[in-house]
């Protein structure tokens, strides 16, 4: 096995740390870039007289382009080298940034959207991998905890830095300076991860899947297109057609599946994984809260600013109590709470969270566009917190009874699957939010906007319903530690996958990495 030149260990270990900082510092801006936008959303339409089916676009385009491009994105650091696809993803994604930010129509802003979450497909799904290879077993607790802080940090950020970048109006340039601020970033994270970051490949790689991602692509598109335009268009028979065909080309899609899977073992999804109850019930609680989150963030920010006539900065900070909330509850529930309670962590969450979704419905209709941002402060802690209880355990408990040799597929398949429900989210928008808001004929706009988040609020209300009913098929205690992975302790084939940034080989906590016996460092 190929072996790193010897480096001084000062040397080493300072190049190591450098490399942290510049993966870290590509997860963040992806982080950044998927919730950035909402908050400039008003700035754009009345910049390029966007209509409500581009806006969707604008940020469904780029939640669609990752999810589909995440497990490719992940084989493809696995067979040509991490280090090649995080740096020729975060080129792309710099450039993308470009083209966002002198967009000249809508048109250009969503291909330029849809190439940006193209590119983050190719360099995320590096991140952990690389910081996998990287650091040594007992240093990888720290790095994770980390790489946690960041995520927590970029939720937080995102909507601060679009509110501060878009309400200062820098040069004139309005909302253009939330993805302009990408290149000097990105041009710093490219020469320094060609000179700090380590190559590395897997040992064993799967093949691509093009036809699969061809055909589970054109399948989601057939259902996100017309439920997005339909409204605007007046729903066109040939829209229902296109939703109603769209099950049929997922049929295809799982038989080709199946014959890749006898002919080399390399499917694009493992198919046998939906067979296992906890991991099919915690996909379709991460497609369920996907969607949920879709919707609630865009039409949150709208609310804020075409209902009730807020500042972007103003809206910005009204949402961090929900953050904080989020990122405080995060914690405490994988610490201290699931180990004790299991299931019920997460159950307990949904509930809170939706008794924050019906407060805030409560609050909108008695208080309309005079609400305040101190009385929305209770809503969004509980909403915060209840999402921080699920999102934090949901992707362990979903995949503990996994067997190895498909955790690093289990891993991926599962981060692919909320990518898709945020795209349907953003597409149920133009049912429960836009579709209701066009309903409102000479009434006042401000209060058909209320209204509107209103009845999306009822959607969300619904969905976390749904969530704590398939939160039953879940295991009811949490998982002992090394069980049932134990197997993965003496593993000796040498396989190694990194489906969407996992690893099968993985520790149960560092599903995102290779393993130490699997790993090929390139010099």
């Amino acid at each position: 096995m190929p072996t790193p030149p010897a480096t001084a260990p000062d040397a080493a270990d300072r190049r190591r740390w450098i490399a942290l900082a510049v993966v870290l510092t590509a997860a963040f801006m992806d982080l950044v870039d998927a919730t950035i936008v909402n908050i400039a959303v008003p700035s754009i339409q009345r910049d390029t007289g966007a209509s409500f089916g581009a806006v969707q676009w604008i940020t469904a385009g780029y939640a669609l382009a990752f999810a589909v491009g995440l497990i490719t994105g992940g084989r493809l650091g696995d067979i040509h080298g991490r280090r090649r696809l995080f740096l020729l993803g975060m080129g792309g994604f710099t450039v993308a940034s470009a083209l966002c930010g002198v967009a000249a129509d809508p048109g250009m802003l969503i291909a330029a959207r849809v190439l940006q979450g193209a590119m983050a497909a190719l360099m995320v799904p590096q991140v952990l991998a690389i910081i996998h290879v990287t650091f040594p077993a007992h240093e990888r607790g720290k790095v994770f905890g980390m790489f946690g802080a960041v995520v927590g940090l970029g939720a937080v950020c995102g909507p601060l830095i679009g509110a501060l970048l878009t309400q200062w109006d820098i040069l004139g340039l309005q909302w253009r300076p939330i993805f302009l601020i990408n290149l000097p970033v990105g041009v710093a994270g490219i020469l320094l991860g060609r000179r700090f970051v380590t190559e590395s490949r897997a040992s064993q790689a799967q093949r691509l899947d093009l036809g699969g991602t061809v055909l589970v692509a054109l399948a989601l598109l057939m259902v996100l297109f017309p439920l997005t335009q339909g409204r605007e268009m007046g729903w066109p028979v040939w829209g229902f057609v296109s939703m109603a065909a769209s099950p049929l080309v997922l049929a295809v899609f799982v038989r080709y599946e199946r014959a890749k899977a006898r002919k080399d073992g390399s499917p694009l999804v493992e198919l046998s994984l939906f067979r296992l109850r906890t991991f099919a019930a915690g996909a379709g609680v991460q497609l369920t809260f996907g969607a949920l989150s879709g919707l609630f963030f865009l039409v949150w920010t709208l609310f804020m600013q075409l209902g009730l006539g807020w500042e972007p900065l103003h809206a910005g900070l009204t949402g961090v109590p929900f953050s904080l909330a989020c990122s405080a509850a995060a914690g405490i529930s994988v610490q201290k709470l699931v180990p004790r309670f299991g299931r019920k962590v997460m159950q307990a969450g949904a509930l809170v969270m939706l008794s924050g979704a019906l407060l805030y419905i409560a609050q909108a209709g008695r208080y309309g566009t005079e609400l305040t941002s101190w009385q929305m402060i209770p809503a969004m802690l509980l909403m915060g917190g209840g999402m921080g209880l699920i999102v934090a355990p949901i992707t362990d408990a979903a995949i503990s009874e996994v067997p190895a040799e498909h955790s690093g597929s289990a891993s991926g398949i599962f981060n692919t699957t909320g990518q898709v429900g945020m795209a349907f989210g953003l597409g149920l928008s133009s049912v429960a939010f836009f579709g209701v808001l066009g309903e409102a004929g000479g009434r006042d706009p401000r209060a058909a906007v209320v209204d509107a988040t209103v009845t999306s609020l009822w959607w969300v209300a619904a969905g976390l319903v749904v969530i704590f009913l398939l939160l039953f098929l879940m295991p009811g205690k949490p998982r002992t530690a090394g069980e049932p992975r134990r197997a993965e302790e003496s593993r000796t084939d040498g396989e190694s996958r990194t489906d969407g940034g996992a690893d099968e080989a993985a520790t149960p906590r560092d599903e995102h990495g290779t393993a130490d016996a699997d790993r090929v460092l390139v010099p």
